[in-house]
């Protein structure tokens, strides 16, 4: 396949998110989302869910366990409805004003990332967590912050099987209400099975670095990233809405 230069880009955008997310359990879309639309806004949010959904699969076939359901099941049900209500935020929002509440959803998400807030991992929480997901993972891409917030304190390789079995069996609720709201543009398969080998040889990659190193480290490099993509999301998307 030939790529032209904004797909490359998009291709190192795209394993750089699956790197973070295989070492993390969490970043794809806190990372490639905003980066991606700033490149074009049609990848946002059908081909960054179809991408994080392979992602999912890959997680979960990779590390060849059983699927984790029954912790985030509270927030698995929850997100039906917040898928719901998702799309029909996005066909409420113009473009410009999309931008701003995914660039503030990925600058909340950050500023939170630094355990500003405890919360518990009950199931109260997590159904509340799961509804802001389905509704923000719709409406933008960006659905991990909130299931990210309530995951916290988890220890990390179970928070990331358990994430990755909640994104696997919710995404496609959302890809389905974006398809029958005539939200998933077809015309951008071809482009997101292009995007395809930068979620595979990302996470082939953190799968070869996974335990030879802190990952703090990667932590605070996809929070610096996440920070700058998400301001000169919110800078791009008032220009528009000011000019």
């Amino acid at each position: 396949m030939d790529y032209s230069g904004s797909e490359c880009l998009a291709l190192l955008i795209v394993l750089g998110g699956s790197l973070v997310q295989g070492l993390l359990g969490i970043g794809f879309g806190l990372l490639a989302a905003p980066l991606l639309y700033l490149l074009d806004p049609g990848y946002v949010p059908g081909p960054v869910l179809l991408l994080g959904f392979l992602l999912a699969c890959c997680m979960l076939l990779g590390h060849r366990q059983a699927l984790a359901w029954r912790r985030p099941l509270p927030a698995i049900l929850a997100r039906l409805p917040g898928a719901w209500c998702g799309g029909l935020l996005l066909g409420l929002l113009p473009s410009a004003w999309l931008g701003l509440l995914l660039g503030a959803c990925v600058l909340l998400a950050t500023v939170s990332s630094y355990r500003w807030l405890e919360v518990r991992c009950n199931p109260h929480n997590l159904a509340l967590a799961g509804f802001c997901s389905g509704l923000l993972g719709t409406a933008t891409s960006v659905g991990g912050p909130p299931m990210a917030l309530v995951y916290q304190t988890r220890e990390r390789l179970g928070a990331r099987d358990e994430l990755a079995a909640f994104f696997l069996l919710t995404t496609p609720v959302s890809l389905l209400v974006l398809l029958y709201q005539g939200r998933l543009p077809l015309d951008y398969l071809h482009s997101t099975l292009k995007l395809a080998p930068g979620v595979l040889a990302g996470y082939a990659l953190a799968r070869c670095l996974d335990g030879r190193f802190d990952t703090r480290s990667p932590r605070r490099l996809l929070l610096l990233l996440s920070l700058l993509a998400a301001g000169g999301l919110l800078m791009r998307s008032l220009w528009q809405l000011l000019r």
